[in-house]
């Protein structure tokens, strides 16, 4: 797959970082990390935004490839119309979301299934196919909540995340998975992780200051 440039994204690029949440829980344990993140990326004095998937209407993908002629997602008009933007926009990107049955949330999945309208396509059979986002340094950092303690019980939650990211050209720059956590709000008492959350914002804030 060629990582080609495309000057109309890149010339819209800033150095910010959107934060996005796919947790249905107000208040819960992603939210607690992803605001924790984002706090540390503010420290570096790097704008910063959080986005709640909750918050949004949301359709999932009905492969209807309008996209792949308009370069934007034409064939459902919700939600993502406003995300869209900022994406582009974003130099850096954080996702995060609970385990839900050993995979991401149908928020989740719903987002990242809609950033399909960011391939292009040539007429071949298979298909060769590129990212308009990649070659521009975008950088991004997944994380992961399971209330189980056995890794192997998150599943697919941050591979679900980092390969689609990886192919749309991020480089992915730290992965946070939090075991053993359910109870709404609880990793506030975890020191640890609450350190390694802060410690991939300031990480992910300062790799995006080379971009400047």
């Amino acid at each position: 797959m060629p990582r080609t440039r495309n000057p109309r994204n890149a010339k819209n690029l800033k150095l910010t970082v959107t934060g996005i949440g796919g947790s249905p829980r107000i208040g819960g344990n992603t939210d607690v990390l992803l605001q924790s993140m984002l706090a540390a990326v503010h420290n570096e004095q790097i704008p910063n935004r959080e986005i709640q998937l909750r918050d949004y209407h949301i359709s999932p993908c009905i492969g209807c490839e309008k996209c792949r002629k308009d370069q934007i997602c034409t064939g459902l008009q919700d939600d993502m119309q406003v995300l869209y933007p900022l994406i582009i926009e974003s130099a850096g990107l954080i996702l995060i979301s609970p385990t839900h049955h050993y995979n991401i949330t149908a928020w989740m999945k719903a987002f990242i299934d809609r950033m399909y309208c960011f391939y292009t396509f040539e007429d071949t059979q298979p298909r060769k196919w590129a990212s308009r986002l990649a070659g521009q340094g975008r950088k991004a950092v997944v994380g992961a909540v399971c209330e189980q303690e056995n890794p192997d019980d998150m599943g697919f939650t941050i591979e679900a995340m980092k390969r689609p990211l990886q192919a749309l050209g991020y480089e992915i720059i730290g992965e946070l998975p939090v075991f053993g956590i359910f109870d709404k709000g609880k990793v506030r008492r975890n020191q640890a992780v609450l350190s390694n959350s802060e410690q991939l914002g300031a990480k992910l804030a300062q790799a995006l200051k080379f971009l400047n």
